[in-house]
C-alpha cells in the first residue's frame, strides 16, 4: 500500500488494458479517475462495480488539476486530446501505459514475453503454473484467464513480474514499442510474422522492433526463443555480450481419442489445450519457469489443469459429434496454426472455419497476399468482412475476388453480411463437423455462444 494516496487519471480508461490497470491501481489503494468517449463491455460493468466508471462520456479538461500525481494516456486517445493538452500545460507527469507499468515494477525481476503470436498463451501458462504453486508474482497479460480477477496485478511485495510484451506503439505521443519500456531481465520471443502494417509498413521495419528488444537484454540477462522460427532465430541467436541464449521447440506429445498428452520419458500428461503451436508455447513457458525455480515435476503437475486464455481456442460448446471453438487468430501465421491444430486434433471430422478480417492489416489490400495458402486445412473455409469497417479505416475497398485470389483457395466462401453468415452456419448439418470462429472483433455483434448452443443441442 502506498504511504500516501496516489491520484492517477486515465485518458481513455475504457480500453482492455487501460481499464485493467485502473482496476489494479484502485485495488492497490490509489485514487483513480478517468475519461473516455466510448466504453464497452466488459470494461463498463467492471469499472462501474469498482466505483470508478466516468459519470459521463467525453473529455473534460476540468478533471485535470495539480492534485494529480500522474496521467496515463491510452492509445485510443488522439494526440490533440483536450485533457492531454491540459496535463501538458500544468506540467503533470504523463505516462504511456507501459511506462507506468515499469514505474511500478522497476525494483522487481522483469520477465517479458514477446512475439507476433503465442505471447498471450505463454504468459498465461506461466501465470497458471505460478499460481498453482502459490508463488508471489505480479503480472500483465492481454486476455482474461480462469482464476484471475484482472489482467494486471501490481503489488508491493512480489519479487517478480511476468509481462506480455506487445510490439505496438505505446501511446499517441510515444511511438516506442511497448515491450521496450519494460527493460526485461528475461525475454522470450515466440516467433516473428509481419503485422501492424499501419505503423510498420514493411517486414524489415517490423523485424527491427524485435532486434531492438533482443538488444535491450542486459548483461547477465537471458533470451529464450523458438528455434524453428527463422526470424526469431536470426535475431535472438546473435552474439550479445554476457547474454545467455536458450532455444526451444514443440514439446513431444501424442493425440489419443481427441486428447493431447505431453510425453516426458515414460510419463504422459493429459492436457486441455492442443495444437503444435501450443506444444511450442508449453516449451517456451517451461523454459522460463525453469529459470525462476519451477522444477519439471512441478511444471507437469500444474500444466495439466491449464484451460487456456480467453479467445485462444476457447471451447464455446460441444456434444459427442461437434465442437465449437473461438480463437483470436487474425494474422496469417495464427490462422494457419489454429486451423491445423483443430484439424489434426479431430482428423475424422469436417472443419468449417470462419475468419473475420477486422484489423487494419487484415483489411489492407496490399497485405492480403500474406494470407496465401494459410487457409488450406479447413474443409469449408469462410472469410467474413464488413465493407463499412474498410471504409471507416479509410482503406482501399476490397472485393470477394480480391480475397479469393489472395488466399489462393478455390474452396473459399466470402460473406459481407453477418446475418447471412449466421443463417448459413445454422443451416449446415453438424454431424461429425467442427466449427472454428476466428476474429479479433465480434462478427458485427453475432452471439457466438448462442450459435454454439444451437448447433450442439
Amino acid at each position: 500500500m502506498p504511504t500516501h494516496q496516489e491520484k492517477v487519471h486515465f485518458i481513455a480508461i475504457g480500453g482492455s488494458a487501460m481499464h485493467n490497470l485502473a482496476l489494479a491501481l484502485h485495488h492497490k489503494g490509489f485514487e483513480v479517475t478517468g475519461s473516455d468517449d466510448e466504453i464497452f463491455e466488459p470494461s463498463l460493468t467492471r469499472l462501474k462495480n469498482a466505483g470508478i466508471l466516468p459519470p459521463d462520456l467525453g473529455w473534460f479538461p476540468e478533471k485535470i488539476n495539480n492534485s494529480l500525481n500522474a496521467v496515463i494516456l491510452g492509445m485510443h486517445a488522439r494526440a490533440d486530446n483536450p485533457e492531454l493538452e491540459k496535463a501538458k500545460s500544468l506540467g503533470i507527469k504523463i505516462y504511456s501505459y507501459p511506462e507506468y507499468i515499469y514505474s511500478q515494477c522497476s525494483d522487481k525481476q522483469r520477465i517479458v514475453i514477446a512475439g507476433s503470436h503465442g505471447k498471450t498463451t505463454i504468459t498465461s501458462m506461466i501465470l497458471h503454473v505460478l499460481k498453482y504453486h502459490q508463488k508471489k508474482f505480479d503480472y500483465l497479460v492481454g486476455a482474461q484467464i480462469e482464476g484471475f480477477d484482472t489482467m494486471v496485478k501490481l503489488s508491493e511485495d512480489a519479487p517478480i513480474i511476468i509481462i506480455e510484451g506487445d510490439e505496438y506503439l505505446s501511446s499517441p505521443i510515444d511511438r516506442t514499442p511497448k515491450f521496450l519500456h519494460y527493460n526485461h531481465h528475461i525475454g522470450l520471443v515466440s516467433g516473428i510474422s509481419w503485422d501492424h502494417v499501419n505503423v510498420f509498413p514493411t517486414f524489415d521495419e517490423y523485424v527491427k522492433q524485435f532486434d531492438a528488444f533482443a538488444d535491450a537484454t542486459p548483461k547477465g540477462g537471458l533470451l529464450i526463443y523458438s528455434e524453428k522460427d527463422n526470424a526469431a532465430s536470426v535475431i535472438c541467436g546473435k552474439e550479445r555480450e554476457d547474454v545467455q541464449r536458450i532455444e526451444y521447440e514443440a514439446h513431444k506429445n501424442e493425440i489419443k481419442d481427441g486428447v493431447t498428452f505431453l510425453i516426458n520419458g515414460n510419463e504422459k500428461y493429459g492436457l486441455h489445450v492442443f495444437g503444435k503451436h501450443n506444444m511450442k508455447n508449453i516449451s517456451g513457458a517451461k523454459k522460463v519457469l525453469e529459470k525462476i525455480g519451477i522444477s519439471d515435476n512441478k511444471f507437469y503437475e500444474a500444466i495439466q489443469s491449464f484451460k487456456g486464455a480467453a479467445n485462444r481456442l476457447e471451447l464455446l460448446g460441444k456434444n459427442s459429434q461437434t465442437s465449437v471453438y473461438k480463437d483470436f487468430a487474425h494474422a496469417p501465421s495464427k490462422l494457419k496454426a489454429t486451423n491445423n491444430a483443430v484439424k489434426k486434433q479431430f482428423p475424422d471430422r469436417m472443419l468449417t472455419a470462419i475468419l473475420e478480417l477486422h484489423t487494419f492489416s487484415s483489411l489492407n489490400k496490399k497485405f492480403l497476399s500474406e494470407y496465401k495458402d494459410t487457409f488450406k486445412a479447413a474443409d469449408e473455409p469462410i472469410v467474413y468482412f464488413n465493407p463499412h469497417t474498410v471504409a471507416h479505416k479509410k482503406l482501399e475497398m476490397i472485393s470477394e475476388n480480391d480475397i479469393i485470389e489472395a488466399f489462393n483457395n478455390p474452396k473459399l466462401k466470402v460473406y459481407t453480411d453477418s446475418q447471412l453468415l449466421e443463417k448459413h452456419i445454422t443451416s449446415l448439418v453438424w454431424k461429425n463437423r467442427n466449427l472454428l470462429l476466428m476474429s479479433s472483433g465480434n462478427f458485427d455483434g453475432l452471439d457466438l455462444k448462442d450459435i454454439a448452443k444451437k448447433i450442439t443441442l
